[in-house]
């Protein structure tokens, strides 16, 4: 099952996302199979202000485990986080 997974930073914490940046990185590397897209959400100045992710889990349950333990939430650099599972209906290489 696939789930689109947007998350929006607190105000004000571009230092916190910039400084677990390299952690949230590799926790993305070690678990490659699952995140079929990773990346920054920006602002109009093109800021970081949060991320998109389309996961492959089994389940809501398996996609939140994977979810909290990545660096970002541990951190708790997220105000607000939306998912809504999904099909995929076209897909290119980029």
């Amino acid at each position: 099952m696939y789930f689109a997974v947007s998350c929006y930073d607190k105000d004000d914490s571009l230092a916190l996302r910039m400084a677990t940046r390299e952690a949230h990185l590799a926790f993305v590397a070690k678990n490659r199979s699952q995140f079929i897209l990773v990346g920054p959400l920006l602002s109009d100045d093109e800021q970081m202000i949060g991320s998109h992710l389309i996961i492959e889990a089994n389940d809501r349950t398996a996609l939140d485990n994977l979810l909290a333990s990545d660096p970002y939430s541990e951190a708790k650099l997220f105000a607000k986080t939306t998912v809504k599972a999904m099909k995929i209906a076209f897909s290119t290489e980029l």
